[in-house]
């Protein structure tokens, strides 16, 4: 497929590098041009505009940080949204809220163009490894004619509906449940370590019993306290809480916990922990307990 890329941050570079590898044509525009030239060795063409990444493309994606980025790059001077032909499918693969979801899907639809929402999970050793997990929504036979895009950046790709904006509900809803995860560890690793337990001891027994590599692997980064560089900064996490209490809010499901977590995001961003790993928010109970 001729596929333009935008936004070729730490998990874009590796997404759009395994589209090349997969034999797709990929047009690839970042603010910071660098990036983009610097796919040119692995065969992109580079784009001067979000829009020249679309002209002549069948479908286009964007890698973004958070629904300001994604709306300048849509909705600006030279975005996406009057430049992407009809029939052609704009791919959103970035953590947005659900409000924004169903904004572009209108705003698509209207245009005569096609949209799917797309997130991914995994870090960015998983986006250069092509084993990232795929949560795509929208019309069945869109997601089917992407399967091509799916199988080239993902190990398993899931369908959350055929509404776009249910795939952003579920990643918002997957991230809480990562955080959550390091909730729980930040305040099991500041008992266990005034108690005189080795946390990497502790990590042993947990990954066994829960048998989950999301587990041995962010429990690995909290007990070495390894939060740098980051695979995913804290001010994003942060963001993301934010984005689900807001939806929670919409449909009126309390989330007490979500709360709780961003008030423990904000303690460690006015530690100045916003550009480290968001796993480094466990650093909040081990600071609450006297250990830092």
């Amino acid at each position: 497929m001729k596929i333009g890329f935008i936004g070729l941050g730490r998990m874009g570079i590796g997404m759009a590098r395994n589209l090349l590898r997969a034999g797709h044509e990929v047009r690839a525009f970042n603010r910071s041009r660098d990036k983009a030239e610097a796919l040119a060795a692995d065969g992109a063409g580079v784009a001067d505009s979000p829009a020249a990444a679309c002209r002549g493309s069948e479908a286009v994606i964007t890698m973004l940080a958070d629904d300001p980025a994604v709306e300048q790059m849509v909705f600006g001077e030279n975005g996406i949204a009057g430049a992407l032909p009809r029939n052609a499918i704009h791919i959103s693969a970035s953590t947005i809220s659900v409000a924004l979801a169903r904004r572009l899907d209108a705003e698509h639809r209207a245009r005569g163009q096609k949209y799917l929402s797309m997130p991914v999970f995994g870090r960015p050793e998983a986006a250069a490894g092509a084993k990232l997990l795929v949560v795509a929504a929208g019309p069945l036979e869109t997601i089917e004619q992407c399967r091509p895009i799916f199988e080239a950046i993902g190990r398993q790709t899931f369908v959350a509906g055929t509404e776009p904006s249910q795939a952003n509900a579920a990643k918002l809803c997957g991230n809480f449940m990562i955080a959550s995860m390091l909730e729980t560890f930040g305040e099991a690793f500041a008992l266990l370590r005034k108690a005189g337990v080795e946390p990497h001891a502790f990590l042993e027994i947990m990954s066994v019993l829960f048998g989950s590599p999301i587990y041995a692997n962010y429990g690995r980064l909290v007990a070495d306290g390894q939060f740098e560089p980051a695979g995913f900064a804290l001010r994003l996490g942060l963001k993301d809480v934010r984005l689900v209490l807001e939806a929670a809010g919409e449909f009126a499901a309390p989330m007490p916990f979500a709360s709780l977590m961003s008030d423990h995001f904000l303690d460690a961003m006015a530690h100045g922990q916003a550009e480290l790993d968001w796993s480094s928010f466990t650093r909040v109970s081990a600071r609450n307990a006297g250990l830092e």
